[in-house]
């Protein structure tokens, strides 16, 4: 049996409160009295949402920069296991086939791979432009983790 999950985040904030400034009340909780309802008087209520708005910013702040560290976290993680290639204009790759582009009734026996092509430009980090070996340059660019070297 699971535990129950509750929305708040390690830090103890809530989506809603990180939004609105203060946390929600369900109708439940106003229908029943509790304690968080009846000791709330309206002066008491204005002098907690004044402070709650004025330290909302901070909580906000504080949500970007661990949003922000788990980001790079991640990209070094990434960085660190993943085996990047790099090819140069005039290499010649083969491109890994999707499920998408496969013929139809093809088969689990079908190549995962196909090609040869030439890389024809680079468009960015990773990113190649493809022609075939006739000369047409295929209509997308393609990623360097769905490419490999082919050699003749």
């Amino acid at each position: 049996m699971g535990v129950p999950h509750d929305n708040k985040n390690k830090h103890g904030e809530t989506p809603f409160s990180l939004v609105y400034g203060a946390e929600a009340l369900i109708p439940v909780e106003i229908g029943e009295p509790n304690t968080r309802y009846t000791q709330a008087s309206e002066e008491s209520n204005e002098e907690e949402m004044h402070i709650n708005l004025d330290l909302l910013e901070g909580k906000r702040e504080d949500a970007l920069i661990r949003m922000a560290t788990q980001k790079q976290v991640i990209e070094r993680y990434y960085n660190r296991r993943a085996r990047l290639r790099y090819f140069k204009i005039g290499d010649f790759v083969l491109k890994k086939v999707f499920q998408s582009t496969k013929e139809a009734n093809a088969g689990k026996l079908r190549p995962n791979w196909e090609g040869p092509y030439k890389i024809h430009g680079i468009v960015g980090k990773g990113a190649y432009e493809l022609e075939t070996m006739d000369g047409k340059i295929l209509p997308s660019h393609w990623n360097t983790v769905h490419l490999k070297r082919y050699y003749f």
